[in-house]
């Protein structure tokens, strides 16, 4: 309390004020004087036991701060009146809550950026290791129709790793904030089949039936290559799901209240315990030896919601795999 240079500022004046009054005071008779400086004691007295106990609490805050600096659990500043105090302990408060959960934030996106590393790390070393191994076979191949299978295995190892990068780059480019999207009206049947069009062949390939039921007219707002990535990412996931012979329903919904699009597959449908998980990153459930690398449906849940709309994956009562997207009216 001494070491404040106001509060020291402040008792020079209280002193020099204490002795001119008590002065005065003896100046007009001894009787006046005895009780300025009684006065004098008294105001001091109190003035210091006041200012005393406001210190000891101020102390007791910045004690209680500094435990919070180096990761205690918690602020213990009961007890404080109403007051200025009172009001710097809540704001404190806040400000330690508010600390914490940014605190907690960052240590869980650590550890999350640490396993996803760890996953793509996974990722691209299954196709890397592959490709080394088929480039070992192929140096030692002497029948140019074996060189020739090697050849096609590499390519469709790059491809494979093209792809994962790909999303990758997406990702991080949502992650980041640094995608635009665009707000403008889009024709549902248009967007259904810009997603359509680059699995076309894969599709006829597999023999798998395509059935589109669109009404006239329907429409969403948004971002058209943005959420035609979205719709192509289910597509895949439903194709793989489908296998030969399958078939994919894709119909639509257009009311007051909002724009849904539904995709419905023929496959098996999903694991009771990998429905929860179903858009969470590098996530493939039971399909760990596919082809999949966990990102399509997690990159398709960020393009939906970024743009007020929503997406969802269950069971279909008569088997098979449903998605929906939805997009309320008005938003």
């Amino acid at each position: 309390m001494l070491r404040n240079k106001e509060f020291g500022r402040f008792v020079i004046l209280f002193f020099a004020l204490a002795a001119a009054v008590i002065v005065l005071g003896f100046l007009l008779n001894q009787e006046a004087g005895i009780i300025a400086a009684a006065a004098a004691v008294v105001f001091g007295a109190a003035f210091f036991l006041f200012t005393k106990a406001r210190y000891h609490n101020i102390a007791k805050i910045s004690s209680q701060i500094d435990l919070v600096l180096h990761d205690a659990d918690r602020m213990e500043l009961d007890g404080f009146d109403e007051g200025e105090l009172s009001i710097l302990n809540s704001e404190i408060t806040k400000m330690t809550l508010r600390i914490r959960e940014q605190n907690d934030a960052l240590i869980k996106d650590k550890q999350y950026l640490a396993d996803s590393l760890a996953d793509i790390a996974h990722q691209l070393r299954t196709p890397l290791t592959s490709a080394n191994l088929i480039l070992s076979f192929l140096a030692k191949a002497e029948d140019e129709e074996e060189r020739q299978a090697f050849v096609r295995e590499t390519e469709e190892l790059l491809v494979r790793m093209d792809r994962l990068i790909t999303a990758l780059l997406k990702l991080s480019r949502l992650d980041a904030g640094m995608a635009v999207f665009q707000r403008v009206r889009i024709d549902v049947r248009e967007l259904i089949l810009s997603a359509i069009r680059p699995l076309a062949i894969p599709m006829e390939l597999r023999n798998i039936d395509l059935a589109l039921d669109v009404p006239e007219g329907a429409a969403i707002w948004g971002d058209f290559v943005w959420l035609s990535e979205s719709v192509q990412n289910i597509l895949k996931n439903c194709m793989e799901s489908a296998g030969e012979n399958g078939r994919i329903e894709i119909a639509c919904t257009d009311d007051a209240l909002c724009t849904e699009i539904t995709i419905h597959d023929s496959g098996a449908g999903f694991e009771a315990p990998d429905l929860p998980h179903l858009f969470d990153r590098f996530y493939r459930g039971k399909d760990r030896e596919g082809a999949g690398f966990g990102i399509g449906l997690a990159l398709c849940k960020m393009i939906v919601t970024r743009q007020n709309g929503s997406v969802t994956a269950k069971n279909h009562p008569q088997g098979g795999a449903v998605f929906s997207i939805r997009f309320p009216k008005g938003l």
